[in-house]
């Protein structure tokens, strides 16, 4: 006999990629359509972190660390107050996929994956982000793909928005036994 999976009381919903992705733009949509709380990932950045990265330079795990734990310092705010959560991380590696799920069980990512060419065009067109161009290639190098035993999905980020956001809130009704 096997026994039941175990749903966690509140769900986060971490969007992941890379940069250029389409990370806000689906998580928002998620937002919109749950009725959840967003948080911009990005924001959480101290600002050495961002006036790196703005430079052009790549962040290293030492830039990383900071970061990632209070994306999931926040993650567990949520969780210790009941609230579910959408928030974006590009949560590039498996290490730092553990500390955001270490110790929250709500923890559920969306992979959002896009194509190289279409990342390139599409950070070359964006205005106004810290993060340039020129850190593309270092983010995919960096990339390690969603694992089988990870909870959570990839998705083809580069289909309609409208269609990528239903194909995360699918799989995470299927896998959390999520109620509209």
């Amino acid at each position: 006999m096997t026994s039941p999976v175990s749903i966690p009381a509140t769900t986060t919903i971490v969007v992941m990629g890379v940069s250029g992705a389409g990370k806000t733009s689906a998580a928002q949509e998620i937002t919109r359509q749950l009725g959840w709380e967003f948080i911009e990932g990005d924001d959480l950045h101290p600002a050495a972190n961002v006036a790196k990265m703005a430079a052009g330079t790549p962040l290293d795990d030492d830039d990383r660390w900071p970061w990632l734990r209070r994306v999931a310092e926040v993650i567990g705010e949520h969780e210790a107050a009941g609230r579910s959560l959408v928030i974006t991380c590009s949560a590039l590696k498996r290490s730092y996929r553990d500390l955001l799920r270490e110790g929250n069980p709500s923890v559920w990512f969306a992979h959002v994956d896009v194509p190289r060419e279409v990342l390139a065009a599409r950070l070359a067109a964006r205005r106004g982000h810290f993060m340039p161009p020129s850190l593309l290639d270092s983010q995919l190098a960096t990339l390690e793909r969603l694992g089988d035993d990870e909870p959570g999905d990839v998705i083809a980020g580069n289909a309609p928005l409208d269609q990528t956001v239903a194909q995360v809130l699918s799989d995470l009704r299927e896998e959390r036994q999520l109620q509209s």
